[in-house]
């Protein structure tokens, strides 16, 4: 039998949006998951998942609190409410972008893949 060994991957920071997706592939996409992972690309795809979730979320937090009226204006005004507002829009948007993340990231990383 022979003795075959993966390849190391380069190290690559992987925050909590990549762990999460890291989950997600062992659960739901096998498949990809095996192939990202005897190709040395796992890294690099929970990297760059990562990296688009933080840009959704900057993205949808801004977005939101545009919308909301949320401004500079009311942060000197109120810094406690301000916090208060800017900690449920950014659980919001962090919500929004790994249901964004879960559904579009599958399609993404198929064609990444092959």
């Amino acid at each position: 039998m022979p003795d075959l060994l993966v390849p190391r991957e380069k190290p690559l920071h992987i925050g909590r949006y990549g762990f999460f997706r890291l989950k997600y592939l062992k659960q739901h996409l096998r498949e990809l998951y095996i192939n990202l992972r005897t190709t040395c690309k796992l890294n690099e795809h929970l990297s760059e998942i990562d990296r688009q979730a933080r840009d959704v979320v900057e993205l949808l937090a801004s977005q939101i609190a545009q919308a909301e009226g949320i401004s500079e204006a009311f942060k000197a005004a109120d810094q406690i409410a301000w916090v208060g507002a800017m900690n449920n829009i950014l659980n919001r948007a962090e919500e929004l972008a790994v249901k964004i993340i879960s559904l579009v990231s599958p399609l993404y990383c198929f064609e990444k893949a092959h």
